[in-house]
């Protein structure tokens, strides 16, 4: 059973509380039909603290939940820890004299899929492979560098490019410069480009933008603390800045080594994009993702995030930036194959993280959120009381970039302390979903994951 919220903090209560086990289990129960079309695996990674207790959410060993769907079937669900030495034998991210071991971390926040690896991923350490053998699916392999290139932490926010299957990512960190670094690696999986970034100290830089010809850095005021990354607490090392500022850097992709542009914007935090694309030939850069105002002791949320838009004018060197909606949600999505290019439509879950329940009262009608972009307003399915979603990810019925598909989240459900899959026709969210596959435990509450279909 999930812990007692009256005794624990939030991030270790109800559903953030982590389970002991690692099962496969099969002959799953299913309410409705899963659609034939979906054939692959649906991973979602999350912290699992394996001794039961960490300062933060954010820093629970990483797990990774897995349900195998096959042709009209749900074949199984497995779960696995993801080893690393830091799960195995305690060794720490940062050393006494605030350096970071890159072979070190939870790996706990996003796994994706690029040239034919299966990647699980945190912003503070190399990606860690995943096996995806029959039989010993999400086992873990080992740490991926590209070879021996890779020198610097990944990003837990990958994207790869849908028109040429490059791998964009950056690593953030250390105690000198370069505090930055931009990374791409080709389609077949090797480290093509690593060029350093001016900024000016090292910022929580979570996620970033990507367009069909630019990448964009976002600076934003949350400032590494060498005295938290050693403090015995294990709490998030950053503090909130009020005199760093904030803005956004462009960068050329077929310029990867030139000029950074950077633009000023209103001070904020936003950990995650919903997506980016270009207008008037590549010279107006329109930017999505979920904005905060601040963060309160440089990692706790205030308030809850909101859909805003950046709009950078290239040719005239200017920005704005407006709020696009009042509906509350994180963990935004788009379908993957759309990364980078215009969509008509993004995805968000309400509440997915511990702090922003409170902004929920009672966690009644929880929702997944279809916002559409051209402006036509929110569609939202709504989730009866106690029922919990998570992150909303898209898996495509065709091969038409954004076409008809389907969402896929964990719901976690406080009546029976156990959680299911429920997979919701994107086109036609307010109906009831498509199919719930039954689990007969709890999957706790995650971050980020993937729809990996078999090719």
């Amino acid at each position: 059973m999930s812990t007692d919220s009256t005794s624990v903090p939030p991030h270790l209560a109800g559903n953030f509380a982590p389970v002991t086990d690692e099962v496969t289990l099969t002959e799953l129960e299913v309410t409705g039909a899963v659609p034939p079309e979906l054939t692959g695996w649906y991973l979602r990674n999350g912290p699992n603290p394996h001794e039961a207790a960490s300062a933060h959410w954010f820093t629970g060993d990483g797990m990774v939940h897995g349900i195998r769907l096959d042709g009209g079937t749900a074949r199984s669900y497995r779960n696995r820890w993801v080893r690393t030495p830091t799960f195995e034998s305690g060794v720490t991210v940062y050393g006494p004299d605030g350096t970071m071991n890159l072979a070190a971390g939870k790996a706990n926040t996003h796994v994706i899929r690029h040239a034919g690896r299966t990647l699980a991923l945190v912003e503070t350490s190399f990606p860690y492979e995943l096996s995806h053998a029959a039989g010993s699916e999400l086992d873990t392999l080992g740490a991926h560098d590209f070879g021996g290139r890779l020198h610097t932490p990944m990003t837990a926010h990958p994207k790869t490019c849908p028109v040429t299957g490059e791998l964009h990512f950056f690593g953030y960190g250390g105690t000198a410069p370069p505090y930055l670094t931009y990374h791409r690696a080709d389609a077949d999986g090797e480290l093509t480009v690593s060029r350093p970034v001016d900024v000016p100290a090292h910022t929580m830089m979570h996620d970033f933008h990507l367009t069909r010809n630019h990448v964009v850095f976002m600076d934003l005021p949350a400032v590494f603390s060498a005295e938290r990354a050693v403090s015995p607490d294990g709490g998030m090392p950053f503090v909130w800045s009020d005199t760093y500022g904030a803005r956004l850097g462009v960068l050329r992709r077929d310029d990867p080594h030139g000029t950074v542009r950077w633009f000023d914007i209103d001070p904020c935090y936003v950990f995650h994009s919903l997506n980016a694309h270009e207008e008037r030939d590549g010279q107006r850069l329109v930017l999505l993702g979920m904005r905060y105002p601040g963060l309160e002791d440089g990692v706790h949320v205030p308030s809850p995030p909101l859909l805003w838009r950046w709009t950078v004018d290239l040719a005239t060197g200017t920005l704005t930036e407006e709020q696009l909606d009042d509906h509350s949600g994180e963990f935004p999505r788009v379908d993957d194959r759309l990364i980078g290019l215009p969509a008509d439509f993004g995805y968000a879950a309400t509440a997915p993280l511990p702090e922003l329940a409170r902004y929920e009262p009672g966690v009644t009608g929880l929702a997944i959120h279809r916002y559409d972009l051209r402006g036509a307003g929110v569609s939202s399915h709504r989730f009866a009381p106690g029922r919990q979603p998570g992150e909303p990810v898209f898996a495509p019925a065709d091969d038409r970039p954004g076409g008809p598909g389907w969402l896929l989240t964990f719901v976690y459900d406080a009546t029976t302390d156990r959680s299911d899959l429920v997979i919701l026709d994107a086109d036609h969210l307010t109906g009831e979903p498509v199919a719930t596959v039954h689990l007969p435990r709890r999957v706790p509450a995650g971050f980020h994951g993937s729809w990996l279909p078999d090719v």
